[in-house]
């Protein structure tokens, strides 16, 4: 039986692109190859979860109303960790978490994290040191959640849906995958943050 093969599509700039199925039986791994579809995909999820790191830190800064009203803003005061890790009920780092509430140098470190993490994520430059420390911050957030248990200190349920992955491990992996994928490359600065003299000396900063 004779297989047909798609031609291959010469694009605007005169490059060629291999259909899908060609490009995977020529990669040196077979199979192991990222389509312009995939790398679109890829951006998408890269640019969503930089959102999700923005808009946190732009909300515990001003208060938009939505997570953290005006009054309790950090431009007015407040403190972006107090709430979260005061209310810290369960787990074994439940003690650990309560004296880190509403120092300053935890404010600073969680707002800087989620600002610093957020541009790098919607520009596409730094993953790996996002990916890094995003992931850090998440794992820090589950263990502050402690979703293992079914009930809290005081023998309350917990309310935890799944014992082990829940929203933070997703995201986390998104994050690992954004950067193993070169996510950044895609409408992003990915491939201009790479030709930077001092990225190129240091490569963990791709």
């Amino acid at each position: 039986m004779a297989i047909v093969q798609e031609p291959v599509r010469a694009r605007l700039n005169g490059s060629t692109q291999l259909p899908a199925d060609q490009a995977a039986a020529t990669a040196a791994t077979r199979g192991a190859v990222m389509t312009t579809n995939a790398a679109k995909l890829f951006a998408v999820l890269r640019v969503a979860l930089g959102f999700v790191f923005l808009w946190a830190f732009l909300d515990k800064t001003f208060g938009f109303g939505y997570a953290t009203p005006s009054a309790k803003a950090w431009i007015h005061g407040g403190s972006p960790t107090m709430g979260f890790l005061k209310g810290v009920e369960v787990g074994p780092f439940q003690a650990t978490f309560h004296s880190w509430a509403g120092t300053g140098w935890a404010n600073w470190l969680f707002m800087l994290g989620l600002l610093g993490i957020g541009l790098a994520l919607i520009l596409g430059v730094a993953l790996r040191a996002a990916a890094v420390s995003g992931t850090l911050m998440l794992l820090l957030m589950w263990a502050a959640e402690w979703p293992l248990a079914r009930h809290t200190a005081a023998g309350a349920p917990s309310m935890s849906t799944n014992p082990l992955i829940d929203y933070h491990i997703v995201y986390a992996l998104g994050l690992i995958a954004a950067a193993a994928t070169y996510a950044g490359n895609t409408w992003g600065f990915g491939k201009f943050w790479a030709t930077l003299p001092f990225v190129h000396r240091n490569r963990w900063l791709l």
